[in-house]
């Protein structure tokens, strides 16, 4: 049997002091930045559905490629939240050259300057709870010994998430990207009442605005909620 990575024993030595789902995505985030060679790390939860939480992102150009994603609908955390398979992306220049995520393979590159991504779902059994985003400035395959590691990680973390989210006996501590989520939840529910559509109609206008005039899902969403934005059959 192959000796465990040091990603997964680091996760391993994680003691029962971890107090919510946020210092334990740093945690696991900051393990895979330290052992796997690469420059930046995000955990997002529920990322197949609107009220997807981002639990932690490492820095500024994490932060930015999960609000990318999740407000173009595009790219590898979206791709492997859908499958639940890994979406690794070595070079991240040859998908801009293609037709796969147009926009967001463009701003991966030109504005946030990462030029490989490797998207891995946080998955136990049948329950998919989220997705490991990993990114690298340079472009790059992650090694045969590195890939084992990350995937182990992934599933540690995924079942030590599942335990903290089921356990009723723990109070939880949500960070300030939940609320930002629960404002996109209500403003879609503000765009049903106002157009008369469903959900899923009313979460695709809402990102369909955000995409046109070049804003990030949550501000338009804010928008929405505070009243200074209003949907009409023309918006």
């Amino acid at each position: 049997m192959d000796e465990p990575g040091a990603v997964t024993r680091a996760l391993l030595a994680i003691g029962h002091d971890v107090r919510d789902d946020r210092e334990l995505a740093e945690r696991i985030c900051q393990a895979c930045i330290r052992e796997l060679d690469i420059d930046g790390a995000a955990i997002s939860l529920h990322t197949a559905s609107p009220l997807r939480e981002t639990l932690y992102a490492s820095d500024t150009v994490a932060d930015l490629l999960e609000e990318l994603q999740f407000t173009l609908g595009e790219g590898a955390c979206m791709d492997a939240a859908r499958t639940c398979r890994p979406v690794l992306v070595p070079d991240m220049n040859a998908i801009a050259e293609s037709l796969r995520w147009p926009v967001y393979a463009e701003a991966v590159v030109g504005q946030a300057g990462v030029e490989a991504v490797f998207a891995l779902p946080l998955q136990w059994a049948t329950i998919n709870l989220g997705v490991l985003d990993l990114h690298r400035k340079a472009a790059g395959p992650l090694s045969p010994a590195q890939m084992r590691d990350a995937l182990a990680a992934a599933d540690i973390g995924a079942l030590m998430l599942l335990g903290l989210r089921t356990d009723p006996g723990e109070e939880r501590v949500w960070d300030r990207s939940w609320g930002n989520r629960m404002e996109i939840h209500q403003a879609t529910g503000m765009v049903v009442a106002q157009l008369d559509v469903t959900v899923t109609d009313a979460f695709a206008r809402l990102r369909a605005y955000a995409f046109a005039e070049h804003r990030l899902l949550g501000d338009v969403a804010r928008d929405v909620v505070a009243r200074r934005l209003r949907f009409t059959e023309e918006t």
